[in-house]
């Protein structure tokens, strides 16, 4: 038996580039297009651009540029700084390549030592995690005001516990990410200026369905992307299009933040 592991880069904790997101941008730059590289790797269309706005979102700087219109939907490039991730991934596949070896070699991998290592890793399955940087801490004895500045220069508080900021190292300054369950967003084609924090002023991108719910993905700005969903009955109540404008709305409590 040998050693076996995927090789995973992380953004504050986040899953960022796993192996099946770096075939999907080399199938991009061999392609042209994203419905070409899904079938490529293969994968759905849409999951193949929910991994591009994930990554998108984690990243400092854009992965991948879509150009809308043309053939197939437009065309899609993986931009310098994307290039530079794979050529830096190679390396570091080559590096973890070399090391699974000399593990094989050294160890007895069938011990039950090793047959927990694949339950260490844990991922949550909110939808939304956003990159943030910490601008100001408000400290109480239970709960803790933490307010966070997205990519887009949006402004978003997070209430969490005193402990948790204590345990995770929460400092101002720093990149964190900003997590919530889509169930907990809330979107209106009303701006509230009387309850002007939590409020995120974003553009309808994407809309989908099926007999019991929307899911409603709205662009708040710089590549990242957030997702409420609700009961179909709301949806008609609203009647939302893709390139509505929209305000998001999140509660301070229900977002959870993660580094």
């Amino acid at each position: 038996m040998e050693a076996a592991s995927p090789l995973t880069f992380e953004i504050s904790g986040e899953p960022f580039l796993l192996e099946k997101r770096i075939r999907l941008l080399h199938a991009i730059k061999e392609q042209g297009s994203i419905s070409k590289a899904a079938k490529a790797v293969p994968m759905s269309y849409k999951s193949a651009w929910e991994a591009i706005d994930a990554m998108n979102s984690l990243s400092p700087e854009p992965i991948v540029y879509r150009e809308t219109g043309g053939k197939d939907g437009g065309g899609t490039t993986v931009t310098a700084y994307g290039e530079a991730l794979l050529k830096n991934y190679a390396v570091l596949k080559a590096e973890h390549t070399h090391f699974l070896e000399r593990l094989s070699e050294l160890t007895d991998i069938e011990s039950g030592a090793f047959q927990t290592i694949g339950r260490l890793g844990l991922q949550i399955s909110a939808r939304n995690q956003i990159q943030a940087k910490v601008l100001k801490i408000e400290a109480d004895k239970v709960n803790t005001k933490v307010y966070i500045e997205l990519k887009s220069g949006q402004n978003l508080l997070s209430v969490i516990t005193q402990e948790a900021v204590e345990n995770l190292h929460i400092e101002k300054g720093q990149t964190v990410i900003a997590i919530c369950k889509s169930s907990a967003v809330f979107v209106s084609t009303v701006s509230d200026t009387k309850e002007s924090e939590n409020n995120l002023n974003g553009i309808v991108h994407q809309i989908d369905r099926d007999e019991e719910n929307v899911k409603v993905t709205v662009d708040i700005g710089h590549h990242d992307k957030i997702i409420s969903v609700m009961l179909i009955e709301s949806y008609k109540n609203m009647e939302l299009n893709p390139g509505d404008s929209v305000t998001v709305r999140l509660k301070a409590h229900d977002i959870m933040l993660g580094k």
